[in-house]
Formats: structure tokens, C-alpha cells, sequence
């Protein structure tokens, strides 16, 4: 029996009132715990590109909690417009530098104290602030949104909250692609949070058509570190209702 064969967990409450700081998440950057990115990118993104894009061009691409996501430059290359958000500093700057793009830094007039990174050929905007605070910068709205890391990352009890700033920053033909991980929660607290099927229907069923794409067992000796015995990946494509 694979772990694809395995009932998802019944709910998630477990982890309800799990709170991980903003600071604690800086603080994985400086001290370099980021077991979540990924150098070579996503594999199911890159299998679902085209049902993702399909084949337009000149899309604006939302990418939260983006971390240094190497997608962000692909997604640029092939001429589109890039805005992600995200809290580390440090993360952001490793993108630039990683990718070998220079950049220029301003100060987010609606937000004091934080600033937004461009690259110099003016295709990728990365927000250095709060998911929560980022709409009062007015950043327009999206084709496209990429939540990768993203969802599962956000503290449960904030889930709906985030939900309702995703929903508002998509235009009228919009394409969201969400990966999310099923593990059992009672044996790893997360972070990554466990998403089950139920609560993205909770968070978007209302907008949203909701297809799960794929789902992929993505299990690894690491993982045993977590106590956890399995652990899979579900891709999910989100259309307007």
C-alpha cells in the first residue's frame, strides 16, 4: 500500500493554535533552515505549466510567501510580470543574487518601514512585509497565483484571513495553482501545516472551482525526523465559480 492509497486525515484541528511568528520565520533565513526551497523548482509546476499558463503571455503572477523561488525567474524570463511577498529580507536579497539580478530597493509608501526589491528590468516586485499588510501597498490584480509554501506556512487559525486577501487580489479570469501537503497531524505539529481537502473547500469553495490536479507521494528519509511515517503532495487548480 503506498501513501497514495491513505485516507487523508479526518481534520486539522489538532494544529489549530499553533502560532509561528514572523520573527521565528526570519530567523529560519538567518540561520539557514530552509528545508522548504527548492534549487531545481517544483516538479509538478513544471508538469502542469501549461494547463497553469496556458499559453498566454504577459500575465501578472502573484508569488506569496515567495521566498527565493527560483520559478520567479523563469516566470519572468518567458515575459511575465512577477510581485511576490515576503517577510525575510534576507531570503529576498539571496534571490537577486542567486539569480544574478540587480535590483534597485524603495521604501513602500503605504507601509512604513518596509520596502519593496525591483529588479532592474522592471518584471519582478518583491514586497519585503506582512501577507496581511501587503494590500495597502495596492499592487493590482493578478492572472495568475503560484501559493507553494505559502498556505501550508500561514498559522491555521489565520487561514481565512489569508484566504480572503488571495481571493482579492485576482482578476476576473484568473488561474490559481495551490500545492499542499496531507500528512498526519497528530504526529507533526508543523510547520508545513497539514491542508486537508476539506478546509480548502471551506477557504475557497464559495469563489472558487476547485480540480485537484495531482497527487504525489513525497516521502523521504528526512521526513522520519518528524515522526511522521507518510507524506504526500496535492496540486489543486482554482477557476471562478
Amino acid at each position: 500500500r503506498t501513501s497514495l492509497d491513505i485516507e487523508e486525515y479526518p481534520d486539522w484541528e489538532v494544529q489549530k493554535n499553533r502560532i509561528l511568528t514572523l520573527e521565528e520565520w526570519q530567523d529560519k533565513w538567518v540561520t539557514h533552515k530552509i528545508g522548504f526551497h527548492q534549487e531545481q523548482g517544483h516538479q509538478l509546476l513544471k508538469k502542469h505549466l501549461d494547463t497553469f499558463l496556458k499559453r498566454e503571455s504577459g500575465l501578472r503572477v502573484f508569488f506569496p510567501l515567495c521566498g527565493k523561488a527560483v520559478e520567479m525567474k523563469w516566470f519572468a524570463d518567458w515575459g511575465h510580470s512577477v510581485v511576490g511577498v515576503e517577510i525575510s529580507e534576507l531570503g529576498i536579497r539571496e534571490f537577486f543574487m542567486e539569480q544574478n539580478l540587480s535590483y534597485s530597493e524603495e521604501p513602500i509608501a503605504e507601509i512604513p518601514g518596509t520596502k519593496v526589491f525591483k529588479s532592474s528590468s522592471g518584471n519582478i516586485s518583491l514586497y519585503c512585509c506582512s501577507i496581511f499588510d501587503l494590500p495597502r501597498a495596492n499592487i493590482g490584480k493578478f492572472d495568475r497565483i503560484w501559493d507553494r509554501g505559502s498556505l501550508v506556512a500561514i498559522n491555521p487559525g489565520d487561514r481565512k484571513r489569508y484566504a480572503d486577501v488571495m481571493l482579492s487580489l485576482l482578476r476576473e479570469k484568473f488561474q490559481y495553482l495551490l500545492a499542499v501537503l496531507s500528512y498526519d497531524p497528530t504526529k507533526y505539529a508543523g510547520p508545513p501545516f497539514y491542508v486537508p481537502d476539506t478546509e480548502i473547500q471551506r477557504l475557497f469553495g464559495t469563489k472558487c472551482n476547485i480540480l485537484c490536479l495531482e497527487k504525489v507521494d513525497t516521502f523521504e528519509e528526512r521526513y522520519k525526523t518528524w515522526g511522521i511515517d507518510y507524506i504526500f503532495e496535492k496540486l489543486y487548480l482554482l477557476t471562478k465559480k
